[in-house]
């Protein structure tokens, strides 16, 4: 006897048999993998070539073209030297949670010049 059956019986509120669906699970579920894989397999493609897309945002309005490839599986490198500082601070703040909500990494490569690496990017310093 299920455990929600059990409780319904308990209750008295009836017959316990409707709550006892079949639960299905997904397709990975018993196959143990890192974040950074996970996010991977949901967001990028490994048939397509590696893609880096250059954005000069003018306005913070443009955070969503920022956004747009970046969850496509595209490495963006994300010129803010153009904003007025208010909007480039917030410009940046933006694509920190962007990369973090999405598994994937930011780093400062110039003044005012960041690149947004999606999980499946690998970033090397030399």
């Amino acid at each position: 006897m299920g455990a929600v059956r059990r409780v319904v019986s308990y209750l008295g509120l009836g017959d316990g048999d409707q709550y006892d669906e079949p639960y299905e699970y997904d397709e990975y579920e018993d196959e143990w993998m890192p974040a950074s894989e996970r996010a991977a397999r949901r967001w990028g493609s490994d048939a397509d070539p590696a893609r880096i897309v250059m954005i000069r945002p003018h306005k913070y309005s443009d955070a969503l073209t920022v956004g747009q490839h970046f969850r496509d599986g595209q490495a963006v490198i994300m010129d803010v030297s153009g904003m007025p500082l208010a909007e480039a601070t917030r410009m940046v703040d933006f694509a920190a949670g962007l990369t973090y909500g999405c598994e994937g990494r930011i780093e400062r490569i110039a003044d005012k010049v960041f690149l947004l690496a999606p999980a499946d990017v690998e970033i090397t310093n030399t």
